[in-house]
């Protein structure tokens, strides 16, 4: 394990927090990126614009397994750097994106800002556990998914501006301009994400070489393997391990509905006669139900309830909002929604730890495996958006109740599948 001196112990905790603030800001971005993108690349169907999830979230597939390899060739410290930089190319790729008001482009842009951030993940996930006390652990890791969901908030409030202002008229206008009108119209539409994610990539940028040259200590996992190598000596494949592969699709499953409780809220919201300026907050109630949720776990965990219980009640939960926001309409629906973030956000820590107990010498292939889960947040939008071209945008969200229930039986069963009474 990595010892941290006192006097540097507070500058690695901002630095860390500083870099979950950037998770958050990124990946929250996505939700007012629908919609916008849907007006500015003028996509006909809302499952075109949930492409823009898929693209984003598919990089964590790709990349699960090569960025465990980039970090043994450069470390971690240097791998979080290698991922901001990455991450600042597919920023500025915005801007020839935006200049063509091409959406492969911006796609494109959106998939290298995930595999940036894939391996930024993958090399500071770690540092939440081994800066401080083990003991205080579980705090730092809340704390630091508050600095992410705060991010999100603040991303969507900013980016809610400078993009949606004035969406509404601007939809309504289109209707009646000529093609020249309507190009121009759109060409300015779509230049506002310029300055923006300019600004971003200079500050990824900034980031990168700052870290590079901080005083953040590398992490030595050398002997890792060789710890636990000892372990189920009988078993030949990670597959063989029931638990862990019902964790795998339950992880799949809890982000493919925290991304459609996020990202889907606000076409949601316009789908249902609400208007843009109005919609364009919603993404931020989701977040907020989410930080209410940690500070709940913070609270109330393992004082008053154990993880395993926790994640029993969020299913119940996220049932429970899913039906209440098909039965109802309006503002209703969408509270109902934006009510899951506080249902899916005990999930994460709850899910990896059972999944990837016992493993023993397979636990980093374990982990590789549930990180490459995260896909659900690639796929699950895009089924929606199918579901919501045959149905409705409303009954559509109905997807969501099989994967709480499974989710439910991985808390109450699944999690002990394989292992010893």
């Amino acid at each position: 394990m990595t010892q941290t001196k006192p006097s540097s112990y507070l500058m690695s905790i901002t630095i860390i927090g500083i870099l979950f603030f950037i998770f958050g800001f990124v990946t929250w971005i996505n939700g007012t990126l629908i919609p916008y993108l849907k007006i500015a690349c003028e996509l006909e169907t809302d499952f075109q614009s949930y492409l823009v999830a898929t693209a984003f979230f598919i990089a964590y597939t790709v990349m699960a397994i090569p960025s465990s390899y980039v970090l043994k060739k450069t470390g971690y410290k240097k791998g979080m750097s290698v991922g901001l930089f990455i991450m600042a190319i597919g920023a500025i790729l915005f801007v020839p994106a935006a200049n063509a008001r091409n959406f492969d482009l911006f796609l494109v842009g959106l998939f290298i800002i995930g595999t940036g951030l894939a391996l930024l993940q993958t090399a500071s996930n770690p540092y939440a556990t081994i800066l401080g006390p083990i003991e205080s652990a579980a705090t730092r890791i809340s704390i630091m998914g508050i600095c992410n969901k705060v991010a999100g908030i603040i991303a969507g409030l900013i980016f809610g501006y400078i993009a949606l202002n004035d969406a509404d008229a601007l939809e309504a206008s289109l209707k009646t301009m000529d093609q020249a009108a309507k190009n121009a119209t759109l060409d300015e539409l779509a230049s506002r994400v310029i300055i923006p994610y300019t600004i971003i990539a200079g500050v990824l940028v900034f980031l990168a070489i700052a870290i590079l040259f901080s005083t953040l200590p590398d992490i030595d996992d050398s002997g890792e393997g060789e710890e636990k190598a000892v372990g189920h000596i009988d078993k030949t494949s990670v597959f063989q391990f029931p638990h862990l592969v019902f964790g795998v699709i339950a992880l799949f499953l809890y982000v493919g509905v925290e991304v459609l409780a996020g990202d889907t809220i606000i076409s949601y919201g316009k789908s249902l006669g609400i208007e843009l300026s109005t919609a364009r907050y919603f993404t931020q109630a989701t977040l907020a139900c989410m930080l209410l949720g940690y500070v709940v776990g913070i609270v109330a965990i393992p004082k008053y309830l154990s993880q395993q219980k926790a994640l029993k009640i969020c299913t119940w939960l996220g049932v429970t909002f899913t039906i209440g926001a098909v039965v109802t309409n309006g503002y209703v629906s969408v509270a109902f929604i934006a009510l899951l973030g506080l249902a899916n956000s005990l999930m994460w820590p709850a899910i990896f730890p059972l999944a990837i107990s016992g493993l023993g010498k397979f636990t980093k292939i374990g982990s590789a495996l549930l990180i490459m889960a995260i896909a659900g947040g690639a796929i699950l939008p895009l089924v929606y958006g199918q579901l919501s071209e045959i149905f409705n945008s409303k009954q559509a969200y109905l997807i969501m109740v099989p994967c709480y229930l499974f989710i439910m039986y991985f808390a109450i069963k699944g999690h002990k599948a394989g292992k010893a009474a």
